[in-house]
């Protein structure tokens, strides 16, 4: 069950991440919207880490919950802000997605 709740912080971590990028594309009130949307994920991202963290290694549950955020933010900007997918940008994201996926075989 704490598994889950990593993943699911993790992606409310992209989802802050994303209400960021938004933030810096909106003015006036669709701006003051986009980082209330960014305080909200940022709560339930880091609420459900700390419920996660009461069972799994903090090392462990942090690298992965960061490494989420990371693989979902880039894809995210790949995907929805049009940044670029360079060859060497897929190919470390690809090492990270094998790093987070190794970390969760190891951990007891």
């Amino acid at each position: 069950m704490n598994w889950l709740l990593l993943i699911i912080a993790g992606l409310f971590e992209v989802a802050f991440a994303a209400c960021l990028g938004k933030v810096k594309e909106t003015s006036g009130l669709d701006s003051k919207l986009w980082f209330a949307g960014f305080l909200i994920c940022l709560s339930i991202s880091m609420i459900l880490l700390i419920k996660a963290t009461k069972t799994l290694p903090i090392g462990t549950a942090y690298a992965v919950w960061t490494g989420i955020g990371a693989v979902g933010t880039v894809l995210v900007g790949i995907f929805y802000f049009n940044e670029p997918a360079t060859f060497w940008r897929v190919f470390f994201l690809s090492t990270l997605i094998i790093s987070i996926v190794g970390l969760k075989f190891v951990t007891h």
